[in-house]
Order: C-alpha cells, then structure tokens, then sequence
C-alpha cells in the first residue's frame, strides 16, 4: 500500500497531532510555535497554543477552555488512543490508507450526554490558499467578525448566518495576507478541500444521526489582542456552534441509548475539486 500521508500524535500532552506530512512532497501541513508552557498544564487551565491538530471535546469556546481532551495525558490501547475523563471516554484509532489517512473514534458515555467535537487543525497556509466548500453553505459567523460584515450586529445575538462563500459581505473562501483581522465561522457541510498553491488537502466528516460541519478559523495576526500572532485553522465538528453552551435543538452531538457515538475523519492529499 502507498502511504500517502505521514501522522505524528503526541499521546503524553493531549493526543496532540504534530505533524501531518504528505509524503510524496514532504510537504508540513501543521503549523506551529514554540509553548513551552503546554508541558505543565493541568485540566481546567486556560489553552495553550502550540499549534497542531487539537481534539477538542467536548466543548472549543467556553468551558472548559478547548474542551478536556488537550490538556490531559492520553494511554495507548491495543491500536486506540484513548482519554478517559469523568463524564466520557473517547478511543481515536488512525490509519493509513491508500489514499490519505483515516481517523476512526468512538465517544462512550451516558445516554443524552451532549457534546461537541472538533479537529482543531491549525495549518500552515500561504497567504493565496483558499478553502472549498460547496457554494451556498449556510454559515454561522460570530461576534468577532460584527465589525467586518455588511449589516448591523443583532442586539443579543450569538451569531449570524449566510451562505457560502461570503456569509453577511464577507468573503471567507480565502486566508489571504495579514490584516489585524480574527474571525470564526461555523460551516453547515461535511467535506471540504484546502488549496495552497498546487498542494491540496481534503477533510471528510462522517457521523450517523450527529450533526457535521467545517469549523473556520481565520486569524490574520489580530488575535490575541496582546502580542497577536497568524493562525488558521480548518476544523472538522460534530455540532454547530463553538460553544456548547449556546447549542441550541441540533446543535451538539448526543449519546444515543446504546452509549456510544462513532465517527469517522477521512483525509486525502489528492483532492480534485476546483
């Protein structure tokens, strides 16, 4: 078989991935930076931004801060990576494939637990890579993006939605240089393709029953207020907000009567769409 992708995790400080190589290339699609800070976290402290692909269960925004999974060792079990927290366990079995890689998980917990998840995949992109996804998308945009959109803020609102690929006037479909900007979106589509020049990158979000979408992350260096640095992520999620707390009917994945909820994270480095 042709191993066209290489994946390094890091079971000791979250399961953290560390790299994600496409072999033929050599190409790094991870980016990210020096944290030192990250070796002594402990559960419930705020994140730590070593970049990477963080699992983010079972909430990103809110708390606590990025979910329980990042700050917390991981155990190797027969082929699974697995975590253990007090209100679920969650067993991520990666494999290469002929085509890319594939990341299976199963979530156990109680029934009508609610969660959300995601691939928390901050890439090292060029300032031309776009991002594709089917036109016409609805698309959540939260109140960090308010000041960039063509319309009002609504009073109390925690998001706004439009359609792919320019929700509310602004166009998301491309990471472009540096421009003091930061802004998350929520996108309603299971797949999606990662262009940067001639490299690709495809993700693909399977889960019966669960809600999926492509969660964006487009930091153009105006995040953190203090000392802000360039970060974009695609994230693959189970749910719809960032937040589990504004989740809404349909808005976070739910444990069904059996306790368990599976899912599968489908990456190719051959991508054909346009």
């Amino acid at each position: 078989m042709t191993v066209t992708l290489d994946i390094v995790t890091d079971l000791a400080r979250g399961g953290r991935w560390t790299s994600l190589r496409t072999t033929a290339t050599g190409r790094e699609w991870l980016w990210r930076r020096a944290a030192p800070e990250r070796d002594n976290v402990s559960p419930g402290d705020a994140f730590v931004d070593a970049g990477g692909l963080e699992e983010c269960i079972p909430t990103v925004r809110g708390a606590p801060d990025h979910g329980d999974a990042w700050s917390r060792p991981w155990t190797r079990e027969g082929v699974a990576d697995v975590l253990h927290c007090d209100r679920f366990a969650l067993a991520r079995t990666v494999r290469a494939t002929a085509d890319g890689a594939v990341a299976d998980y199963v979530l156990t917990a109680d029934a009508g637990f609610r969660f959300v998840w995601a691939a928390h995949a901050l890439l090292d992109l060029s300032d031309r890579a776009g991002l594709h996804i089917r036109e016409g998308a609805r698309t959540r945009l939260f109140p960090e993006a308010a000041r960039q959109l063509d319309r009002a803020w609504p009073d109390g609102a925690s998001w706004v939605e439009g359609d792919w690929p320019v929700p509310c006037g602004l166009r998301l479909d491309r990471f472009g240089p540096d421009d003091g900007t930061a802004v998350g979106a929520v996108i309603d589509a299971s797949h999606c393709c990662v262009h940067d020049q001639t490299d690709r990158l495809s993700f693909a979000l399977e889960a019966d029953g669960q809600p999926v979408s492509v969660a964006l992350w487009r930091n153009l260096g105006g995040y953190p207020a203090q000392h802000p640095y360039r970060s974009t992520g695609v994230e693959p999620m189970l749910g719809r907000v960032f937040d589990l707390a504004e989740a809404g009917p349909g808005d976070a994945a739910r444990v069904p009567a059996s306790g368990e909820v599976r899912w599968r994270l489908t990456l190719t480095p051959n991508c054909r769409c346009a």
